[in-house]
């Protein structure tokens, strides 16, 4: 984008500015007459009474996300787009380095028929797929809880362990390290490879790099990211075809920099 391209961007944005801020005042003019629009109460930390979330600073939660009540979520964790982690009636503990994936539930029992009290406790560089529930149960350090498993109360996935895709674990099932369960009601199916083993643990480390990156974009300011549309719009790319028939060579676009705390995977490969 030119000198002349940023100019007109720029009086395009304060032309907007002004008129957000003439429709205000017109609200303000009209009194209890003007349109009520109805506004989103999304909070992503919200208080239970005297229960508060503590999250570590270094810690991703997206902005769709819901931490309400007593939850920790510790140093290099992600909570990702539409998680809820509810601690109101007990607590909820996820340590450092794991993720908790898209859609997902975290629940809580103030106490089962046994009188036991349950929290949900998820430990350190654990991996928690998408649509997981996990309600009253303990998750140890580098476990695996596949995509839409249900894990129910006291349900307990030793370290190394991992629960298949879709499973129900019922209630107070152990899931010894280095297994794999899975079904409906989840059954022991195999023992883990060194290997696979070794996979979890990747998975939590990459969940870590790539939430920095979505950190860092959903920090940016509005009119930076107007800016950007601008910028990638300019330089997107056609159909090579398409372009041929045209008779024209288009630019290539420019590589957006990862945050500086993140490596370039196409430099570490060689």
């Amino acid at each position: 984008m030119g000198t002349l391209g940023r100019a007109i961007y720029t009086v395009g944005f304060w032309i907007r500015e002004t008129g957000q801020a003439l429709d205000r005042l017109g609200c303000r003019l009209q009194g209890n007459y003007y349109f009520h629009e109805q506004l989103s109460r999304h909070r992503t930390l919200m208080n239970i009474v005297d229960k508060a979330p503590v999250v570590d600073k270094d810690a991703f939660v997206a902005p769709s996300a819901s931490i309400i009540g007593h939850v920790q979520v510790g140093r290099g964790s992600s909570i990702w787009y539409g998680c809820v982690l509810r601690g109101d009636v007990n607590s909820v503990i996820v340590g450092s380095g794991t993720n908790i994936q898209d859609n997902s539930l975290v629940h809580v029992a103030k106490s089962n028929l046994n009188g036991k009290v349950l929290p949900t406790t998820i430990g350190n560089n654990v991996t928690v797929g998408h649509s997981a529930v996990l309600h009253g149960c303990t998750v140890e350090d580098e476990a695996f809880v596949g995509t839409g498993a249900t894990l129910l109360d006291g349900v307990v996935v030793e370290k190394h362990g991992m629960v298949a895709a879709g499973s129900l674990v019922r209630q107070n099932t152990r899931i010894p390290s280095g297994e794999v369960w899975g079904g409906n009601p989840a059954k022991f199916l195999r023992k883990l490879t060194d290997e696979e083993i070794s996979v979890i643990s990747q998975s939590a480390t990459n969940y870590s790099n790539l939430a920095r990156v979505h950190a860092a974009e959903n920090s940016k300011p509005f009119d930076e990211i107007e800016f950007k549309k601008v910028i990638s719009k300019k330089f997107a790319q056609r159909d090579e075809e398409y372009d041929s028939m045209l008779g024209v060579v288009r630019e290539t676009p420019p590589e957006f920099p990862l945050p500086d705390d993140i490596k370039d995977p196409k430099v570490s490969q060689k």
